[in-house]
């Protein structure tokens, strides 16, 4: 764990700000992390906390442009494609907005899909 990390980028031609807490070892990436369905509604589900998971696969078979999970993260330089756009503990900006303060997910606890229809 290397505490948080932040990068500027250009995405879409537009400068955007990512971030992320820096717990590689806990990423599965966002169509691999373990979750429960709560309803027959596909989009009402909830990630299953860190403590409630092992270690993350280095390598969970997911690509974003190109890019897989990193195999070692030192630094903010580090993030890549897959950082942005698959890895569920990284969050961007709007493009355009590089400034906008960004509040990272805590998977202390489940993470709800829908939040407003759950409390943790």
């Amino acid at each position: 764990m290397f505490g948080r990390l932040e990068k500027f980028i250009t995405f879409c031609g537009q400068p955007a700000k990512v971030a992320c807490d820096g717990n590689c070892d806990k990423a599965w990436g966002q169509n691999s992390r373990p979750r429960i369905e709560l309803s027959s509604n596909v989009d009402d589900y909830a990630w299953l906390a860190d403590g409630e998971l092992g270690q993350a696969p280095s390598y969970p078979g997911t690509y974003q442009g190109g890019e897989t999970k990193p195999v070692l993260v030192t630094g903010p330089d580090d993030l890549n494609k897959w950082c942005v756009g698959e890895c569920e503990r990284c969050v961007m900006s709007s493009p355009g907005n590089s400034n906008e303060p960004l509040m990272l997910r805590d998977f202390a606890h489940r993470v709800y899909n829908l939040p407003r229809r759950r409390t943790a």
